[in-house]
């Protein structure tokens, strides 16, 4: 089941099933990921929050007047900005995370200067606008264009952006389990970011996947073999709908999707390493496979090789 209930200028709101909802960013608006709700009976919870304070304050009162309850739990996926910028929209609710989610968080995202802050993310929009005049490759333009207004929303925000972390930690799993549904949070390892988490709910079959799983998208890669065994392990699990952390709603196809691309990734870079082939001549002689050609990304096919290149590269022979 899957029913367009609401459209928000941040996001559009979907029932995945009773008391299940997938909130899909609009492109270029503020919310930049997406987010999920779930009822869980009395109470509501929350995953991941967008990337700004105001695309969080518009999930929180389209959850809570969807349903006539209180957002009690907000789960952040990982660290990045663009999944839990929003959390300050609910500081009146327990955020979770992993232990190690929390710490990047803190580290990473901590707030400076809010003058400095502004001028450094005035310069990043600068930059890339002269990449977005000097490309002629559709499709980086479009990735940059994408990038360039979602930082705008991120600029326009930052003089009342509040760094809110997360106050409930854990490592491997946690049951939150309510009168009407339990939710399963699982970490497998860090693949996209040092520690991933997603959410599954057994009864339902549906997988709220964090940047686990993108739609045409060169997700950035952390670690490229921990990746590849998440993913391994999370196919195992019975899911017959998929909430990506980016893109639209699927099913568990995109698993494979997702599979497929970053063992492309390491089988291709595992091979030129072997042959001690230079990164650029590898770079570009490599066959990328059509079905990539179209993905967007900033630093598109050729970021990943570069980051599973130098992954095997450090690797001891």
């Amino acid at each position: 089941m899957k029913e367009t209930i609401k459209d928000t200028d941040y996001f559009r709101l979907y029932a995945l099933g009773e008391g299940v909802y997938a909130a899909i960013s609009k492109p270029g608006q503020g919310a930049w990921s997406n987010a999920g709700i779930v009822d869980l009976g009395e109470e509501l919870l929350v995953f991941d929050s967008f990337a700004t304070p105001s695309a969080g304050a518009e999930l929180k009162k389209q959850a809570e007047e969807m349903t006539g309850k209180k957002v009690k739990y907000v789960i952040n996926s990982h660290y990045h900005g663009d999944h839990v910028f929003g959390n300050q929209a609910f500081s009146d609710a327990t955020i979770i995370s992993t232990s190690l989610t929390r710490k990047w968080c803190e580290e990473k995202n901590k707030m400076g200067d809010l003058q400095k802050e502004i001028e450094e993310t005035e310069e990043y929009l600068n930059n890339l606008k002269n990449q977005i005049d000097a490309t002629e490759d559709t499709v980086l333009k479009e990735s940059l264009t994408n990038q360039y207004n979602e930082m705008s929303k991120i600029l326009k925000d930052l003089p009342h952006l509040k760094v809110v972390l997360p106050s409930v930690m854990f490592d491997e799993t946690l049951v939150i389990e309510g009168s009407k549904r339990k939710v399963e949070l699982h970490c497998f390892g860090g693949g996209h970011s040092p520690s991933d988490t997603f959410m599954y709910l057994p009864e339902e079959k549906i997988g709220f996947m964090g940047d686990l799983v993108t739609v045409d998208l060169h997700v950035p890669i952390h670690h490229p073999e921990e990746f590849r065994a998440i993913l391994g392990k999370v196919k195992q699990l019975d899911m017959d709908m998929i909430v990506p952390g980016h893109g639209s709603l699927g099913n568990s196809e995109l698993l494979g999707t997702m599979d497929k691309y970053v063992s492309f990734l390491i089988e291709k870079t595992k091979e030129a390493v072997e042959k001690s082939i230079p990164f650029e001549v590898f770079a570009s002689n490599v066959e990328i496979p059509a079905e990539y050609m179209k993905w967007q990304g900033v630093q598109g096919v050729r970021g990943n090789l570069s980051k599973v290149y130098g992954f095997y590269s450090s690797l001891p022979l």
